[in-house]
């Protein structure tokens, strides 16, 4: 493990850090596979986790890309640095709701926005190593006009909303300094690729 306390320093309102075993979560479970792989035995260990959803927000009116910024303890031990650049994202862990409702929900929440313009871009595995679990990714523009909230997340969640430019958006994607999820990564260079059409939509 590399956390240290002098990680802190710069990250002034996370205290009282402490670990324990992780027994009785809701979110994951550790499990064992043992097989055979052309006649081998094998054995491989990985987390048991919930498929997610993920949504890429094209603001029309800033013409900019809207992502989420939020504090990730594993990452912060991992790698000293705790607050990730991340797709508004949300667990699939609503029984009854389809993907495209739970993917509204963690817009409305996280970024205080309406909408119901959705559209799959695609799905994929994430954590193919440890976890496996399925990701669905949607595209939808906002406009201030659909904004209802300040979001920010729910339950005691600190989320906090970041727009970048699209003319910024390549300069920011290979920034290092900036830790970024695989699936935002993704999720920019689709819009890249596909911004000229998109940029026509009303």
């Amino acid at each position: 493990m590399k956390y240290s306390l002098s990680s802190l320093d710069s990250i002034s309102h996370i205290s009282d850090v402490s670990f324990c075993e992780c027994v009785d979560s809701l979110y994951i479970k550790p499990r064992r596979m043992i097989y055979k792989e052309n006649g081998v035995k094998r054995t491989w260990d990985f987390i048991e986790s919930l498929d997610s959803v993920a949504i890429l927000l094209y603001h029309q009116q800033k013409d900019s890309l809207l992502f989420v910024k939020q504090f990730r303890p594993a990452v912060f031990v991992s790698q000293q640095k705790g607050y990730t650049y991340e797709l508004c994202a949300g667990l699939v862990d609503k029984e009854g709701k389809t993907l495209e409702q739970i993917a509204c929900e963690e817009v409305y929440e996280e970024c205080g926005y309406h909408t119901q313009n959705l559209r799959k871009i695609t799905e994929f595995g994430t954590s193919v190593g440890n976890s496996g679990a399925k990701q669905t990714l949607f595209y939808a523009t906002i406009t201030e006009d659909d904004k209802i909230s300040q979001g920010g997340g729910i339950d005691g969640e600190v989320i906090e909303t970041i727009f970048i430019k699209v003319k910024d958006l390549e300069e920011f994607l290979f920034n290092e300094d900036i830790i970024k999820t695989p699936g935002l990564g993704f999720g920019i260079m689709w819009f890249l690729h596909q911004y000229p059409l998109l940029k026509k939509e009303k």
